[in-house]
């Protein structure tokens, strides 16, 4: 809190402008040489990292790449990790452990987001066709707020258009006079960050009510969702590391849902959150879902990994989420 009256906006930029100079002064160059696979196994043993097979510790690096496996590294090290000492016992097959988990996990959540995608898709381009009486609604401006947010939005849907060579499409434009297809056949080649940004610009706020209500949400917090959930599929389709990842955007909470939540303090900005929504989606589309079932196999065969660190309460096998 203030003692006197808040610094004024020009005050701020002024002390904004000091820092970002600051902060460019106190660039360096980046000075570090390429090291080449062997050169980096001596590295790592050097610093504390036990490696039992050499020679195949250098294919991994070599044909993984040492960036991307040194973020499984980087738990593994010792306070301060500035040193980069490794625990004691550590080993490169712990690393690897770490890595294969990660992918498992990666490829479990992409396919339990698949039936999210279908579903929400799905529910949009019914309800929107029902509603406004329109097939081509999803391509008429007057269904939309932001007209610059639109055309961007038709941009997209012009470049799709114009690459795929769907059956389904190319039958469409030898068939038909219209420029572009019903909302149904359209929706089919929409990446879906396409279909959920189309939904935030619906004009017609029953129109996007009655979709959230299909899933048991207000509007704000099934959009909100959906954005964690299409941010959370591409960290899956780039393969990127989502273990023990802090994500970038708290996803906002539902003050009423129909399905069952969790009831257990929770980090929002962890993975375990991500997989809390992801689940609360299925149980909706798909109540008997066996997510909870494929969960609890990869995390036995995986005793080692600290499930603390991607944000799992203690008891979270017990929430009425997860029952």
């Amino acid at each position: 809190m203030y003692r006197q009256n808040p610094p004024s906006l020009s005050t701020m930029l002024k002390c904004a402008g000091r820092f970002y100079f600051c902060t460019m002064n106190n660039k360096i160059p980046f000075q570090k040489p390429y090291t080449n696979a062997h050169d980096l196994v001596k590295l790592l043993q050097s610093r504390g990292l036990a490696i039992t097979d050499a020679v195949k510790a250098e294919r991994y690096l070599e044909f993984i790449g040492y960036y991307r496996l040194s973020a499984y590294m980087y738990p593994l090290l010792q306070m301060p990790k500035e040193q980069h000492l490794y625990k004691p016992n550590t080993s490169f097959d712990q690393v690897m452990m770490l890595y294969r988990f990660d992918k498992k996990l990666r490829l479990l959540i992409f396919n339990e987001i698949e039936k999210i995608e279908v579903a929400v898709r799905s529910a949009i381009v019914n309800t929107g066709s029902d509603m406004t009486g329109n097939p081509f609604w999803m391509t008429d401006s007057s269904n939309f707020i932001d007209t610059k947010k639109f055309r961007h939005t038709m941009d997209l849907i012009d470049a799709e258009l114009h690459r795929s060579r769907e059956d389904f499409i190319v039958h469409f434009k030898q068939t038909y006079t219209d420029a572009y297809p019903p909302a149904w056949i359209l929706a089919e080649v929409l990446p879906f960050g396409v279909i959920t940004n189309m939904f935030s610009n619906i004009k017609t706020a029953r129109i996007k009510k009655t979709i959230a209500q299909k899933f048991g949400l207000q509007v704000a917090p099934f959009e909100s969702w959906l954005t964690i959930v299409t941010l959370t599929r591409n960290s899956c389709c780039h393969h990127a590391r989502v273990w023990n990842k802090q994500n970038t955007i708290r996803p906002m909470l539902p003050n009423r849902m129909t399905g069952c939540w969790i009831t257990l303090p929770t980090d929002t900005l962890r993975i375990y959150f991500d997989l809390c929504i992801i689940k609360y989606f299925l149980n909706i589309i798909s109540p008997q879902n066996d997510m909870k079932a494929k969960i609890d196999a990869l995390l036995a065969n995986h005793p080692d990994i600290d499930i603390v660190a991607m944000g799992f309460p203690h008891g979270w096998e017990n929430e009425p989420l997860w029952q």
